[in-house]
């Protein structure tokens, strides 16, 4: 074991939240190291959210060339589809902005350490290397961001070919010809959206009432209607009773709704039913560092935990699993312990979006939850089918629905499903978070043609007077 190194913060896990909670706490003079097992940029940067929207680009191309070349006047007579090229790019993707992490960090004069990282008291952190020596760090804070792992259905074995989960699926460069999707939510939607866009034969089975659950029920309509449409199986209110791989692939055994029993055979199982927190190991127990019966450490809203010095955010918190969400905590974090001046997080407000095709993208309370809590809601809508980019763009499935406050046009929520309506969030979330109202987004002049046009429509229709519906 090495000298000790002391240190005011030490981040463990190098994610979206780690890396950015690092950099503020730099920016606010306080000696930072950072550590992390594998990869700087965590599961996001190098597996997870951006190599997959690089083929979610690619499968968009993909499907209008296979399936939309005539609308467009395009024609071949050997169309190829190269999937392992989208996949190089992804990777090319992902190493740029690792490689702009690790400058990140040398700017900011941020200690990198790779190793596993356990706690040996309250101020101290022994990290074990790949050569399987030991450091021993001190430091005042230490903030825990060691993220979540891919859960599986108990009695299933993920091995990584046959059954494959995220991390397996997203490097794979060899599409099988069809596959089963357990678990209809933004990563089962994804897959499926890029893995159709290849033309596999998918099928996706979702234990609740209908994919894509925790969105707005109208969303998760039409998104089944425009699965179905492209000609993806969607079964939901469908439970999974076993999945045993064959030498041809998997077969997958489920019970409808009705309790009927039916078995689907495919080259692949995706497991994509949710995560489970990265609290294990990491002496957490020795610390007396709280954990939730499902093993998430317990936060307040500084993002400190119940032993003073000892932070943790991101999706090992179990608040909302979701990038940019672990970075604000990050950001909130580091200014907590730095003693400056910080805001906390309405975790029910935090955009969501989900990248399929086409794009769903929410914040807030769908209507039902709005109607639960007693509101006296009002509901704007606007089509995309009347939006004149969309039409341009040949891309006009969806809507906007617009949530509020009947009593004081609060907005309450917004839930969208159709064209890039992940790029149309912020200006839904910023007007709640400065308490606007949709008379304030209605009076905005948007340019025409655009895609937030539909936003400003929404709003006029949620006020009462519809301009283009």
């Amino acid at each position: 074991m090495t000298e000790n190194q002391q240190y005011d913060v030490i981040v463990v896990g190098a994610g979206p939240g780690g890396y950015v909670c690092a950099i503020r706490a730099a920016q606010l003079g306080l000696k930072t190291a950072i550590v992390d097992r594998q990869w700087l940029g965590g599961v996001c940067l190098n597996v997870g959210c951006i190599p997959s929207k690089a083929l979610l680009r690619n499968a968009e191309l993909a499907h209008t060339l296979r399936e939309r070349g005539k609308e467009f006047g395009f024609s071949f007579d050997n169309l190829v589809l190269d999937y392992s090229a989208a996949v190089k790019r992804s990777r090319q993707v992902s190493e740029r902005l690792v490689r702009g992490v690790g400058f990140l960090m040398k700017k900011n004069k941020i200690d990198v350490h790779m190793g596993t990282a356990r706690l040996a008291g309250k101020n101290t952190l022994q990290v074990t290397g790949a050569d399987q020596k030991t450091v021993e760090l001190q430091a005042k804070n230490i903030v825990l961001a060691t993220g979540a792992y891919a859960a599986s259905i108990p009695g299933v074995k993920i091995d990584g070919k046959k059954v494959v989960s995220y991390l397996e699926a997203i490097l794979q460069t060899d599409l099988p010809k069809s596959v089963v999707i357990i678990g209809a939510g933004a990563i089962g939607c994804e897959f499926a959206t890029v893995w159709n866009g290849y033309g596999m034969d998918v099928t996706i089975v979702e234990m609740l009432p209908r994919i894509l659950p925790i969105e707005d029920e109208e969303v998760s309509g039409e998104l089944t209607k425009a699965f179905n449409k492209r000609g993806m199986k969607t079964m939901a209110g469908t439970r999974v009773l076993s999945v045993q791989t064959t030498d041809k692939g998997v077969t997958v055994k489920v019970a409808g709704p009705d309790g009927v029993e039916k078995t689907l055979e495919a080259d692949q199982a995706l497991m994509a039913i949710g995560f489970k927190p990265n609290s294990a190991n990491l002496g957490l127990e020795d610390a007396g560092v709280r954990l939730s019966q499902r093993g998430f450490i317990e936060i307040d809203q500084r993002m400190a935990t119940n032993v003073p010095g000892i932070w943790a955010i991101g999706d090992v918190t179990g608040q909302l699993l979701l990038a940019h969400v672990a970075s604000a905590q990050g950001i909130i974090c580091a200014e907590n312990i730095a003693g400056a001046e910080t805001v906390t997080l309405d975790y029910v407000m935090m955009p969501r979006a989900t990248y399929c095709q086409p794009q769903v993208a929410s914040f807030g309370l769908t209507e039902a939850q709005a109607k639960e809590k007693g509101y006296d809601v009002k509901v704007g809508r606007f089509p995309f089918q009347a939006n004149g980019k969309a039409l341009g763009l040949g891309d006009y499935t969806g809507f906007v629905k617009l949530i509020t406050d009947a009593k004081y046009g609060e907005i309450l929520g917004a839930h969208m499903i159709g064209p890039e309506v992940s790029e149309l969030l912020p200006e839904l979330t910023l007007a709640q978070e400065m308490e606007l109202t949709p008379n304030e987004i209605a009076r905005n002049v948007h340019a025409h043609p655009t895609l937030s046009e539909a936003l400003m429509e929404a709003a006029h229709d949620a006020e009462g007077h519809s301009i283009n519906i």
